[in-house]
């Protein structure tokens, strides 16, 4: 089987092509055909930063895939050889960047039949994200009827962002402020349905301050800098909740005062722990693919990497690590 991986931690130039034995599916597992990878900033820092623990065995990085089911394990109920599928994967498993793939198939869910494997692609691992931020950390309401409030998010053009931006104008009362400080990254998070666009290349409560505002209800951080904690503070209103990804470096006393609620997002939790609701990103994914099928979300897809080779790959992570992206970046699997 062909994959690619590696097995020192460096630039991109660590990415090697293998040939893998095929993988045989357990009992809740799915053996995927790979049709389309999409690359996410998680590949390019464990790429960077991680060396394989079972050296001298290579790893293989990406989490996103959309696929054909091709073999399924013993106690499989929810998929069939045949099905087209898209997912993010697991983080301690091998990784998506192979010809098959193995996946549990509780955090699997049917392609969008509306969208094409390479658009497809685009969405998991963000939706997945943006999805349990909005509603299992920060517990938004999805009743339009619900009291209005306001979500900043931090780095909205990025893939994650996209899906923050959609999710919180489709599906509940909030009011969408999305940071960029280009013209085209302020375009595409228009588009995609932020309400107002405040400048991050300025400390954020004075951004907001430029266009209107005081304070925010709830922030959305998918980035963070060290020394920003002072300044998300002041940006947000009393009670108010920021929910991070990243790894912060800060104190976070400067919430303190505000009784400002801080919780952290990471989608691989419920995987890694084998969590009682592991199924909960099932049922997400199904949902986001009904969504996109019915026109409410879109794919965030917008760069085309060419085949999966070593060649693509690398250029795919140099293109996410330059940090400037809009959207996604695709791969379309091994020829």
């Amino acid at each position: 089987m062909k994959a690619i991986g590696y097995v020192e931690r460096g630039g991109v130039e660590v990415l090697k092509d293998l040939d893998l034995p095929m993988p045989e599916p357990g009992a809740r597992d799915l053996r995927v055909a790979v049709r389309a990878v999409s690359v996410n900033p998680v590949d390019v820092k464990r790429r960077r930063w991680e060396d394989p623990s079972d050296k001298p065995h290579p790893r293989v990085l990406g989490y996103d895939a959309a696929g054909i089911v091709e073999a399924v394990g013993s106690e499989v109920t929810l998929f069939k050889p045949g099905d087209e599928v898209f997912y993010a994967g697991a983080m301690d498993r091998p990784g998506t960047n192979s010809e098959f793939h193995l996946v549990d198939e509780r955090i699997v869910g049917p392609k969008p039949a509306t969208l094409s494997f390479v658009e497809a692609a685009a969405l998991p691992l963000t939706s997945i994200t943006a999805w349990e931020m909005l509603f299992d950390r920060m517990k938004v309401s999805r009743n339009p009827q619900s009291p209005s409030g306001t979500l900043l998010v931090l780095n909205g053009a990025g893939g994650v962002g996209s899906m923050l931006i959609q999710l919180a104008n489709r599906l509940t009362n909030l009011s969408v402020i999305a940071t960029a400080s280009r013209p085209e990254s302020a375009e595409w998070v228009r588009k995609l349905g932020a309400r107002h666009v405040a400048d991050h290349s300025k400390p954020i409560d004075e951004a907001l301050n430029v266009i209107g505002f005081d304070g925010v209800d709830y922030i959305g951080a998918i980035t963070s800098t060290r020394g920003s904690a002072p300044n998300l503070a002041r940006a947000l209103n009393p009670q108010g909740h920021i929910t991070l990804i990243d790894n912060f470096d800060d104190s976070i006393a400067p919430f303190k005062q505000k009784s400002i609620t801080v919780s952290w997002e990471m989608m691989f939790t419920r995987s890694l722990f084998k969590t009682a609701d592991m199924d909960a990103q099932h049922l997400l994914l199904k949902e986001v693919s009904a969504l996109v099928d019915a026109g409410v979300l879109r794919t965030t897809f917008t760069h085309a990497g060419g085949p999966l080779t070593v060649n693509n790959l690398r250029g795919a992570h140099d293109w996410v690590e330059t940090g400037r992206a809009i959207g996604k970046i695709v791969l379309e699997g091994f020829r």
